[in-house]
């Protein structure tokens, strides 16, 4: 697609409130520089991945799923493949732009970082400059690109502005950063730092904290025997919490995952999320590219955690009910479909997965009854 230009102004500044104050819908300029930032994100991956190595792209259909790869030879002969992710629309475009002209890469970051400027004063939803610092290693490091996931309220940031809008700051507070990942490597992918060389399909996320020089240490287990899943900044509230889905049977410990060359803390419930992630940005001084849950999947499986919270834990349990429902009120609004789709998926797991999120959206009716009322007219049975 074409190159967009925006003029900083007033008309970039506007934000429409809804009939409450929790949500905000953000100026259709934001939004539309926020698609942009998105597309430059994808072209600048494939760009980098790529680099200058005369080549084509190709894809690959596994699972039933169309992947994205750039095919090359390096010297001697030797058929290389960078995996680039799946194939829809927008990474179509960003491969007939980059076909197009290939700009450097100091030149498309600056394009980036000035998105991401216009974003902030349009009002659209930022992250925090360390914890943007690790999201960017991680991502670096080729875990989103392989099939991880970003949750929790990282992502529930990201999905504000994915969806246009800006989230009530209340439940926005978090210094965690949750990185789910399931056992297996589904695609093969190639590290952009490997320049050529074989992929691996894994990193090693210890490593990569490690080379931040942020002090992150292992955050003990309770069980002196079991390796940490938790990694956190000495002196400091920020940390990376590594998950992992389980089904049938919960493991007695930790789980080792191949693809982030460490273990992590298995949970139930995750894989709902982690099926059908968009890809989205991260907003600080510049933006990272990463993948998120489908929105809807989001919402529902925040009720679901909330209902499973012990009652000690009210305060986490309250904010799981209070992002549901604002996530709720845009979906039922904008999008009711993918509220029954989602609840479609939901429903063919079994009689288990309904009654914990019939459970957890009659608590939410204590945080928004109307909302609630349309979650169960867009998800007929819910």
């Amino acid at each position: 697609g074409p190159r967009l230009s925006y003029t900083h102004n007033a008309s970039i500044l506007r934000i429409t409130r809804r009939e409450d104050d929790d949500v905000r819908k953000q100026a259709l300029e934001t939004q539309t520089i926020y698609a942009e930032l998105v597309e430059r994100l994808i072209a600048f991956e494939a760009t980098r991945a790529v680099g200058h190595v005369r080549g084509t792209f190709t894809t690959k259909v596994v699972k039933g799923e169309r992947y994205v790869y750039f095919q090359y030879l390096e010297p001697g002969g030797v058929k290389r493949q960078t995996y680039l992710g799946r194939h829809d629309e927008v990474l179509e475009r960003a491969m007939r732009r980059y076909a197009a002209q290939r700009p450097g890469a100091a030149e498309e970051r600056a394009s980036i970082r000035r998105l991401c400027a216009l974003l902030r004063a349009g009002g659209a939803q930022t992250t925090d400059a360390a914890s943007e610092r690790v999201l960017r290693a991680l991502a670096d490091a080729g875990l989103f690109r392989s099939g991880c996931v970003l949750v929790g309220t990282h992502a529930f940031t990201a999905l504000g502005n994915a969806l246009g809008v800006v989230w009530d700051g209340a439940w926005m507070r978090t210094h965690d950063i949750d990185l789910a990942s399931g056992g297996s490597v589904d695609v093969a992918v190639e590290d952009a730092a490997t320049e050529g060389r074989p992929a691996t399909g894994s990193a090693d996320v210890q490593g990569v904290l490690e080379s931040l020089e942020m002090g992150f240490l292992p955050v003990p287990s309770l069980d002196r025997g079991s390796p940490s899943t938790s990694y956190k900044v000495r002196g400091k509230a920020l940390r990376v919490d590594l998950l992992t889905p389980v089904r049938g049977r919960m493991p007695s410990g930790p789980v080792a995952v191949p693809r982030l060359g460490a273990v992590a803390q298995p949970l139930r419930y995750l894989d709902y999320v982690m099926e059908s992630p968009i890809r989205a940005a991260v907003v600080a001084g510049d933006g990272v590219l990463v993948t998120v849950p489908e929105p809807a999947r989001f919402a529902f499986h925040k009720l679901i955690v909330a209902d499973e919270r012990p009652a000690v834990f009210h305060a986490k349990r309250d904010k799981d009910l209070h992002q549901a429902a604002q996530l709720f009120e845009v979906l039922v609004d904008e999008r009711p479909g993918d509220v029954a789709i989602a609840w479609e998926a939901l429903e063919a797991r079994g009689a288990g997965w309904v009654k914990h999120a019939r459970s957890g959206l009659a608590a939410m009716r204590t945080v928004d009854g109307a909302v609630a009322a349309r979650v169960r007219e867009a998800a007929r049975g819910a």
